[in-house]
C-alpha cells in the first residue's frame, strides 16, 4: 500500500497515523470544519475538508469520503471505530471501486452486525449464547409469548445496535410493553433500524471480550481477553487485560469459543468476540465487533504488537506470521478513557477549549490523545479525548501505575472523568477485582456525592 485515507477523527486518527508512518505509508485524513487543527490533521502527509461539524454532514458522509479518495488516488480507508466503520454498505461501496476496505469484507460485516443472525451463526458452530429469541421480534404479542418462557428480567436489544443504545431492560409484563416500544422507537431513531429481539438478562455479569486477528489466507488467531465489566450504561470506561477473574482453563476455553465464532462468519481482518459470564462461570456470546476496539492499546501492552499495523499487513494481503502457541502475555495493562463530561453532574459533556494540558509519562504509562493546550472540543462528538494506559508485571503495579499518572495529569478548562477514575482505582472492591457491569452503579450510589 502507498496511502491510505483515515476516515475518522480523533486519538484513533491519530494513532493510524503514526502507524502508517511507520510503516512508510503516506495518509490523507479527511476532516470537519472544526477538526482543521487536530493533530491528526496537522500530521498527516494530506487532508482535506468534507464538511461542517455535525457528524452527519462530514464523517457519515460516505460520498464525500470517497470523492476524497479518488481525488487523492489513495489505495485504502481506514475507518477506525465508530461512524462508518461497521457501515456494511461503505464497505460494499469500497469493494466496488476498488478500493481496500481495512477491515473485513462487507458481507461479513452485514451478517454480523444483525445481532440475531450473529447469535444463530455462532449457535450452530457450537459457542454458547444467551437463551432468547431466534431473530428479531415482530410484534408485542409475539414477544411476551416468548418472554414467558423464558421469565424475568429480560433485555430488549436493537438488532442493528452498540454503544449501550437501543437496549431496555424489563422485570414484568407492565415494564416490558413500555421498554418494547421505546427499544424500537430509539433504535429506529439511532440506526435507521427499528427491529428488536429479546434475551434473558443476565444479572451483574462479567463482561470479557476476546481479540481476534484473522488473515486472507484462513488463520485465526486470539490475542487473549480484556475485562470490560466497569462500564456505566453499558459505555465502557475501564478497561484491562488480562481479566482477574479468567483461570487459564477458562481462557483457553473461551479463546477456542472466540476463534470458532469467526470462523463461523468467515471472519478477516481484526475483530472482537464479546461475552458474557454469569455468576456461576457459565459465558455466553453477546456479539461480534468488527473494527478494531477503543481499547485495542490494552491488548497491544500485554502481547507487545501494534494492532493497527497488524490490521494494515492483513488488508495488504500478507499473512499472519504468528502461531497461537507463540503469544505471550507478559504484562498486566489498564485503560482508562479520559471524557470531557463532568461526572457530579450525571457525566453530562463538558465541550470547551483546553486552557492547561499535561500528559503524564514514566515508566509503564502510554496516553492515546489528540489534545493539547489551547485545544477547542467540539460539541458535535463523542466526549473521549484520550485513553490513559498504564502497564507493568502484575495487576497491582498496573493499578499503583495508574493511580499515579491519573494524579499527574492535568486538563484545565473543561470538566473530565480523572477525578472518578481515581476514585474507582483507590475503591477496594476495583482493587480486588471484584467488579461486574453493575459495579459503576453501585459505587456511585454509595459514594458522597462532592467525591468528584
Amino acid at each position: 500500500m502507498q496511502k491510505i485515507l483515515i476516515a475518522n477523527r480523533g486519538e484513533i486518527a491519530l494513532r493510524i497515523v503514526r502507524a502508517c508512518r511507520e510503516l512508510g505509508i503516506k495518509t490523507l485524513a479527511v476532516y470537519s470544519e472544526p477538526d482543521i487543527e487536530s493533530l491528526h490533521v496537522q500530521l498527516a502527509d494530506e487532508a482535506i475538508c468534507i464538511g461542517p461539524g455535525p457528524s452527519g454532514e462530514s464523517y457519515l458522509k460516505a460520498d464525500r469520503i470517497l470523492s476524497a479518495a479518488e481525488i487523492a488516488d489513495v489505495d485504502a480507508i481506514h475507518p477506525g471505530y465508530g461512524f462508518l466503520s461497521e457501515n456494511a454498505d461503505f464497505a460494499e461501496q469500497c469493494e466496488s471501486c476498488n478500493i481496500k476496505f481495512i477491515g473485513p469484507k462487507s458481507v461479513c460485516i452485514r451478517k454480523m452486525g444483525d445481532k440475531a443472525v450473529a447469535k444463530d451463526t455462532v449457535r450452530k458452530a457450537g459457542v454458547p449464547v444467551v437463551p432468547g429469541s431466534d431473530g428479531p421480534i415482530e410484534s408485542e404479542k409475539e414477544a411476551i409469548k416468548i418472554v414467558k418462557k423464558m421469565g424475568y428480567p429480560v433485555i430488549i436489544k436493537a438488532v442493528a445496535g452498540g454503544g449501550g443504545r437501543g437496549m431496555r431492560i424489563a422485570h414484568n409484563d407492565v415494564s416490558f410493553a413500555k421498554e418494547y416500544h421505546a427499544a424500537r422507537g430509539e433504535a429506529e431513531k439511532t440506526f435507521g433500524n427499528g427491529a428488536v429481539y429479546v434475551e434473558k438478562f443476565i444479572q451483574n455479569p462479567r463482561h470479557i471480550e476476546f481479540q481476534i486477528l484473522a488473515d486472507a489466507h484462513g488463520k485465526i488467531l486470539h490475542l487473549g481477553e480484556r475485562d470490560c465489566s466497569v462500564q456505566r450504561r453499558h459505555q465502557k470506561l475501564i478497561e484491562e487485560a488480562p481479566s482477574p477473574y479468567l483461570t487459564a482453563e477458562m481462557r483457553k476455553k473461551m479463546g477456542r469459543s472466540a476463534i470458532k465464532a469467526a470462523e463461523a462468519a468467515e471472519y478477516e481482518n481484526a475483530g472482537t468476540v464479546e461475552f458474557l459470564i454469569d455468576g456461576a462461570g457459565h459465558y455466553y456470546f453477546i456479539e461480534m465487533n468488527t473494527r478494531i476496539q477503543v481499547e485495542h492499546p490494552v491488548t497491544e501492552e500485554v502481547t507487545g504488537l501494534d494492532l493497527i499495523k497488524e490490521q494494515i499487513r492483513i488488508a495488504s494481503g500478507e499473512a499472519l506470521e504468528l502461531e497461537q502457541r507463540k503469544i505471550q502475555f507478559t504484562r498486566h495493562a489498564i485503560e482508562c478513557r479520559i471524557n470531557a463530561e463532568d461526572p457530579a453532574r450525571n457525566f453530562a459533556p463538558s465541550p470547551g477549549t483546553i486552557d492547561l494540558y499535561y500528559a503524564p509519562g514514566g515508566h509503564g504509562v502510554r496516553v492515546d490523545s489528540h489534545v493539547y493546550g489551547g485545544y477547542t472540543i467540539p460539541p458535535y462528538y463523542d466526549s473521549m479525548i484520550g485513553k490513559l494506559i498504564s502497564y507493568g508485571a502484575n495487576r497491582q503495579i498496573a493499578i499503583e501505575r495508574m493511580y499515579r499518572a491519573l494524579s499527574e495529569y492535568i486538563i484545565r478548562g473543561v470538566k473530565t472523568t480523572i477525578p472518578f477514575h481515581r476514585a474507582i482505582l483507590s475503591d477496594p472492591t476495583f482493587v480486588e477485582g471484584k467488579v461486574t457491569t453493575g459495579y459503576v452503579q453501585e459505587f456511585l450510589n454509595r459514594s458522597p456525592a462532592d467525591l468528584f
